[in-house]
C-alpha cells in the first residue's frame, strides 16, 4: 500500500508540470482517468502469479529462483513487455527474473527480462582474442549509418556511450556479459543495458537487466546471483554440441556482443526508462506513447561511462578490468 501512494503521488504531482511539456493529449487528460487507469494496473499487479525454486521455462532451460528473487512466468511478462509497455509482440520472451519486492507500479523497478533464441551453436574461439575496445569504436563509426536506416524504419536514434563494463566470456560456464551506456534520441539521461547471453547447444538464453546508469550499482551487485539462475537440461549444454546433426550460428562471440541482440535490449531499455510516462497516461495516450516506444526494435547499439569491476560466483572468473 505504502508502494502504491508513493508512487500514486508521484503521478498526481508530475501531472501540472507535464501538460506544459508534453503533447495536446496529455493536457486532456484528468486526475480521475490516471487515477482509474492507474488502480487498474495495481489491480493486474495483484494477479500475476511468480513462481521460486525450480522452474522450466522451456524443453531447454530450466531456471532455479534463489531467495531474494521471484519468477514471472510467460503469460504474465507477455502483459507488461507487450501490453502495459507496448512493444511489439514476439515469440522468444520466456518471463522475468525480479526482486522479491518487484511491482509493475513502481517506476524505479527493473527486471531481468528472459528470452531464448534458437540461432544455432555460436561458437567460442574468438572469445579470447576480442579487442573490446576497438570494437566499440567501430560500433560508433557504424552509429550514423545504422541511425538513418533507423529512421527509415520509423525507430528513433541509438546513441552510443561506451562500455559501463567490457564484455567477460566464463568459458568454463559458457557465460557472455557485458554493460553498455546508451543515450536514446534527444534525451539527457543515460539508459544502461545490462547483457547476460548464456550459450546452449542450440541457441542463446539472454537475460537482459535495463535501468538508468545510477542504477547499475544495485543491479551488479545482482549480477552474480542472475548469471547462475539458469541452465540449459542435459542434452541441450553447451558441450552437448553434436557438429553432425546441429545448426552453427551465424556469427561468434564478437557477433554477439557487437549487436545481434541488441534490437531487444534496446527496446527494454528506454520502455523501463519511460514507466513513470507511462503509468501517467495508460488509458488516454498510450497509444502515443507506444508508437513513441516501439520503434525501438531495430538495430542498433550503446555505451560508454565508468567501467564497473564485476564480480561471480565462478570461481574461475576474474575481475574484469575497470
Amino acid at each position: 500500500m505504502i508502494r502504491f501512494l508513493s508512487v500514486f503521488f508521484v503521478v498526481l504531482l508530475s501531472l501540472s508540470s507535464l501538460r506544459a511539456q508534453t503533447d495536446s493529449s496529455l493536457a486532456d487528460t484528468s486526475q480521475a482517468t490516471v487515477q482509474a487507469e492507474l488502480q487498474k494496473v495495481i489491480e493486474r499487479d495483484k494477479q500475476i502469479k511468480y513462481q521460486t525454486g525450480s522452474v522450466e521455462v522451456n524443453s531447454e532451460v530450466k531456471l532455479t529462483i534463489p531467495a531474494g528473487y521471484k519468477f514471472m512466468p510467460k503469460s504474465d511478462a507477455e502483459f507488461v513487455v507487450f501490453d502495459f509497455w507496448g512493444n511489439p509482440r514476439r515469440d522468444d520472451l520466456l518471463g522475468m527474473v525480479v526482486k522479491q519486492d518487484y511491482s509493475i507500479a513502481d517506476p524505479a523497478a527493473w527486471a531481468f527480462i528472459v528470452s531464448y533464441e534458437k540461432s544455432g551453436f555460436v561458437k567460442d574461439e574468438d572469445a579470447a582474442d576480442m579487442d573490446y575496445d576497438e570494437m566499440m569504436d567501430e560500433m560508433k563509426e557504424s552509429e550514423a549509418a545504422e541511425n538513418e536506416e533507423r529512421q527509415k524504419q520509423g525507430f528513433g536514434p541509438i546513441h552510443m556511450i561506451g562500455w559501463a563494463s567490457k564484455p567477460y566470456y566464463d568459458k568454463g560456464n559458457n557465460i557472455l556479459h557485458w554493460a553498455k551506456s546508451i543515450v536514446f534520441g534527444d534525451a539527457i539521461d543515460t539508459t544502461l543495458n545490462y547483457d547476460v547471453r548464456i550459450l546452449g547447444r542450440r541457441g542463446i538464453l539472454s537475460l537482459n537487466a535495463v535501468g538508468t546508469i545510477n542504477q547499475i550499482s544495485d543491479i551488479k551487485q545482482h549480477i552474480p546471483d542472475i548469471i547462475h539462475i539458469a541452465k540449459f537440461k542435459e542434452g541441450s549444454r553447451y558441450i552437448d554440441f553434436d557438429p553432425e546433426v546441429d545448426e552453427v550460428a551465424a556469427y561468434t562471440i564478437g557477433g554477439l556482443v557487437a549487436g545481434k541482440l541488441l534490437a531487444k535490449a534496446g527496446i527494454l531499455a528506454l520502455l523501463l526508462k519511460n514507466i513513470k510516462l507511462v503509468l501517467l497516461g495508460i488509458g488516454v495516450f498510450f497509444g502515443a506513447i507506444r508508437s513513441k516506444i516501439a520503434g525501438l526494435f531495430g538495430k542498433k547499439k550503446p555505451q560508454t561511462e565508468p567501467e564497473i569491476a564485476e564480480s561471480s560466483n565462478s570461481d574461475t572468473e576474474p575481475t574484469p578490468e575497470s
